[in-house]
Parts: structure tokens; sequence; C-alpha cells
């Protein structure tokens, strides 16, 4: 509904977020995709990805590491300065504090990394995997814990939060328990924080009880809907998933950014149903 030049003003003074009132984006968060899916398209020109992504309305993305991804299309980020990257994406209107790290190049060279991403001004490092085997013990997932408790202390000193999200491994069970859950009780809140995966919904893993399940324990989530009819993801809204139940328990989860991430198409149509969604 349209608001007058002096409610808009009221608004202001009273500390509401205009983008919110104007798009009424959920949480009030600007609108975010990862850039995982349009990986082919930023091996061959970064800066005119960035601008079709703005122009499909995205406010926030977040990157895969050059590094750890440069076999996935992300090698040519290196060849920016962070200066470089900030005015790229500033240019194009589009904000990025989070990107995507392989657990192996923190292995090899978290100091370096951690760097790479301050320089970059990322304030979140997420970690698709802890890569630990199909089939753990309950000592290989408290070995997996123990090394990511140390390099998420080591990246807090430098400022910046380790984010863990929610693949392979992770998915796997130990004990007759999810190795997930496990992960929970054995990776410190204060230096460790989970970027969930909606689309596991998949296979069991449901967004909303694990936000509630975990208060706190949350800082992202990758946003996909879902069709159990095709077991396909689909754009969100045209799914079946409650995306006000999600994004409501999101706030318990301490959710502070959201990424789209599916194939473009399907991240473009998105767009206009977040736009009216409020939570």
């Amino acid at each position: 509904m349209p608001i007058s030049r002096r409610q808009f003003f009221k608004n202001a003074a009273a500390g509401v977020s205009v983008a919110g009132i104007l798009r009424g984006n959920p949480l009030g968060m600007p609108i975010g995709c990862q850039t995982w899916p349009v990986r082919k398209m930023i091996a061959k020109d970064f800066p005119g990805t960035i601008k079709v992504l703005s122009a499909a309305g995205f406010e926030t993305i977040e990157l895969c590491s050059p590094v750890g991804y440069a076999d996935s299309g992300f090698a040519g980020l290196a060849q920016y300065k962070g200066a470089e990257l900030r005015k790229i994406l500033g240019d194009s209107g589009v904000k990025c504090v989070s990107s995507h790290f392989g657990i192996g190049e923190l292995r090899k060279d978290l100091p370096g990394r951690i760097a790479w991403a301050n320089d970059v001004g990322l304030t979140q490092m997420m970690v698709p995997s802890l890569e630990g085997p199909r089939n753990p013990t309950m000592d290989d997932v408290k070995r997996a814990a123990d090394e990511y408790n140390k390099m998420g202390a080591q990246s807090a000193k430098a400022g910046i939060q380790q984010g863990l999200h929610n693949e392979g491994f992770e998915l796997s069970m130990v004990d007759g328990k999810r190795t997930y859950d496990v992960l929970f009780d054995l990776l410190d809140p204060k230096l460790v924080k989970f970027q969930f995966q909606v689309s596991t919904i998949s296979q069991g893993y449901d967004a909303a009880d694990y936000f509630t399940k975990y208060p706190g324990r949350f800082v992202s989530m990758h946003v996909q809907d879902w069709s159990p009819a095709t077991k396909r993801e689909m754009a969100v809204g045209q799914g079946t998933l409650d995306w006000t139940k999600i994004f409501t328990a999101a706030k318990t989860g301490g959710i502070q950014n959201y990424f789209v991430e599916m194939n473009l198409d399907l991240m473009k149509a998105s767009v206009p149903f977040l736009r009216k969604l409020q939570v």
C-alpha cells in the first residue's frame, strides 16, 4: 500500500527500515543469492554476472573462494584486489559479507584465507562440509569438530565468523544419531555458527525445526523451495514449503542473511515472492 511522504519520514525517524516498507523483504533483510549456480558465467565475466544478479533484484551475494573453488569457475577472482572486488560489487549496488571456503584450503593456509576475507570485506567464512568419512565413528566426528573449533577461534581473533553448511558428511549417521545434530553439541557456539541448506528437507532436515531446536546457533541459510511430488527444487513460493514459518523460526535461529541458491531462472523467479513476503 502506498504511504504518504509524511508517513515515510515518520517511519524513518522511528527507525523503520525504508527498504522493508517499500519491498516487504522477510525479516527486513536484503534479498541475497549464492554465486555457485552462475559459476560458468562468473568464469567468463565476473563484473557482467554481478550486474545480471543485481538487475534480477538481488542486493547481496555470497561468493566462493578463488582458491578452494578454482576449478569451478572462481579462479578469476584472484586477479582482483579486495578493493577492486568491493568496487565491482558496489558499482552494481550489491554487497558481499560472506563466501564459501573449502575445508582443505583452510587446513593448508587458514591465515592466508582469513587475510583474503578481510581484504574483500567479508565477516563470514562458510565451509560447505568438514569432509569426514561417509560412515564416521564418533571419534571421527569429534576430531572434525575439534579441528573446526580451532579454526573458529583463529578466525574470531580476526573478526571473522566461521559457519558450517550441511552437506555430505554432516548428513551422515553416527551411533544412531544424525552427525549434524552431534556437531551442535561438539562445536563451540561462540566460535562456530551454522548455515542451513533448506533443500535438505528432501532428506528429512526441516529448517524451521532446526532453527527452533537450536536457537541462536545459525548465521545464514541457502534458500530453495521443494516439490515432494516431482522431488525437484522450485522457485521460492512455488513449492510446498511454508516460508512464513521458516522465516519466523529463522528469527529464533539467529539468521542474519539468506541466499537463494538454484539455477538462475529459478533464482530470478524467487525474487517477486520474497519482495512481498512479510514476516
